[in-house]
């Protein structure tokens, strides 16, 4: 399938943590972007002679709105020319080029188990989109746990909002696993644990049941690591688990 390319301007960016960034982007047109919450563009970033090496792909952190504006939430890597781009070289009004949005990293249309959300990182972006998503548009659902994981207080993305989404949205649960953090902060009832996230699902799902799904999102060897553990280790069914990969 040919996807669509769209040009946009950036037109706002803000710091989420010392190493991330978030970045609003606006398509030219006035056309409203459809996309469904959970799904990724692919951006062609002026980092390469090669068109494929130019190619980045990136998780809409917003939920669909009938608007055509886009937000992304990025972390820099060391040595990854395309964050040394959008970190470096983009500013207020730079041209984003990008085609989508694709990927099927998306809920289904009715919710019937419990679901459990487990991301490092920015990998809690596509979740963002998601529960979003499930306000807006008043969707039904069961019981939500969404166990985000890093190293320091300081990389929590998203925390007030997160935070404030425990006492608005029925049955969802907001659970944060911090792997270095010497002293746990307090989060007004958001529960808080010293390790890291896998532990925190195999402590909290070591009861097997068909009755849940769980969409998992980070890097590679997160993502090998967590399908390793809820299959082998706990025993659930590969059905149960789906996955975004992010290198």
């Amino acid at each position: 399938m040919a996807w669509k390319w769209y040009d946009s301007k950036i037109i706002r960016i803000e710091d989420e943590s010392s190493t991330t960034k978030r970045f609003w982007a606006k398509v030219e047109n006035d056309e409203p972007l459809n996309f469904k919450a959970g799904q990724f563009v692919t951006m062609d970033l002026p980092i390469h002679e090669k068109r494929t090496k130019r190619w980045r792909s990136y998780s809409i952190a917003n939920h669909p709105d009938g608007s055509n504006i886009l937000e992304f939430c990025v972390v820099k890597l060391d040595g990854g020319l395309g964050t040394k781009y959008l970190f470096e070289e983009v500013k207020i009004g730079t041209n984003i080029r990008f085609k989508g949005p694709s990927g099927t990293f998306t809920l289904p249309e009715n919710i019937e188990k419990d679901l459990v959300f487990i991301c490092t990182g920015t990998g809690v972006a596509p979740f963002r989109s998601m529960l979003l998503d499930l306000i807006e548009q008043k969707k039904t659902h069961r019981n939500i746990h969404l166990i985000f994981g890093t190293r320091f207080d300081e990389g929590i993305l998203y925390k007030e909002e997160l935070k404030a989404l425990e006492k608005k949205m029925p049955n969802f649960k907001y659970s944060i696993a911090l792997s270095r953090e010497k002293n746990l902060p307090s989060l007004n009832g958001t529960e808080i644990r010293k390790g890291y996230v896998h532990q925190y699902y195999l402590d909290e799902y070591r009861d097997v049941t068909p009755d849940v799904d769980f969409y998992i999102c980070g890097w590679s060897n997160m993502i090998d690591e967590a399908v390793e553990n809820l299959i082998l280790k706990l025993g659930y069914d590969k059905k149960q688990i789906h996955y975004e990969l992010y290198g």
